[in-house]
């Protein structure tokens, strides 16, 4: 059989989420060397801004140094782009998502936030490879951004995307909506069915959001999946190892 591996995934990374993952992540590294993706925020709603918060910086420097991944994740991670215009725009502004940050900008904007946050990286001196879009957003103006970014991947829910081609590689992921008793109900099923769906991919990822967090049935939920999927034989691995692997597999093939 071959190797399976497992991506577990922390979104809207932020000192302002950090407290409803901590019980998470402690219980995570009861576990062993397991290595987690964290999508870091620069300025989570404009009231995070990660270089007046010396004490997580620190933290994360030492994720880093315990082999996780620290992945750009928008800049705001808020819509601050003007009211929408279409039925179909104020539909996915204002019902799908209110932070579908890249959803709306041209390619300048997006190429300006992106800077923004790749020169934060930099200053902090923390490796990048990665971008995701908040909500997996993006318009066309900043996708040229991105593939013009120089970074080496992006994802939606159900690939990676190795820029700046955006060739598309399948990488199912599951991710829960659990802001209700009913939504949470039904993200459990869902998951439940993928899961097992995907039972042999080559990857599985695990998309967290600090709002599971503050639900014991969906955090406890994550935490079993997890210790489930290893017991089950997948590797955990971070995101760009796993890309360097498909491109190492790729030129072998070649």
């Amino acid at each position: 059989m071959a190797e399976r591996a497992l991506m577990l995934v922390l979104h809207d990374v932020a000192p302002e989420t950090w407290p409803d993952y901590r019980p998470f992540v402690n219980a995570v590294d009861a576990l062993g060397s397991i290595p987690i993706n964290w999508l870091v925020v620069p300025d989570f709603h404009r009231r995070n801004p990660l270089q007046d918060a010396s004490g997580f910086r620190r933290l994360l420097d030492e994720r880093i140094t315990r082999g996780d991944e620290l992945i750009l994740h928008g800049f705001s991670h808020a819509d601050e782009a003007p009211p929408p215009r279409s039925p179909r725009d104020w539909f996915m502004r204002r019902v799908y998502t209110h932070e579908g940050e890249f959803y709306a900008l041209d390619e300048a904007q997006a190429r300006q936030r992106l800077e923004q946050g790749m020169a934060m990286f930099d200053r902090f001196e923390w490796p990048l490879h990665g971008f995701v879009a908040p909500a997996w957003l993006l318009s066309e103006g900043a996708k040229r951004a991105l593939s013009a970014s120089g970074l080496a991947y992006t994802s939606d829910p159900q690939h990676f995307y190795r820029l700046p081609e955006f060739t598309s590689i399948d990488a199912p992921g599951l991710v829960w909506s659990a802001r209700s008793a009913w939504r949470r109900g039904v993200s459990r099923v869902v998951s439940e069915r993928m899961s097992e769906r995907h039972r042999q991919a080559p990857v599985l990822r695990l998309g967290l959001h600090p709002v599971d967090m503050r639900h014991g049935f969906s955090r406890d939920y994550w935490y079993q999946l997890l210790v489930r999927l290893l017991a089950d034989g997948r590797r955990p691995i971070t995101k760009y190892q796993w890309l360097l692997q498909q491109t190492h597999r790729s030129s072998a093939a070649a």
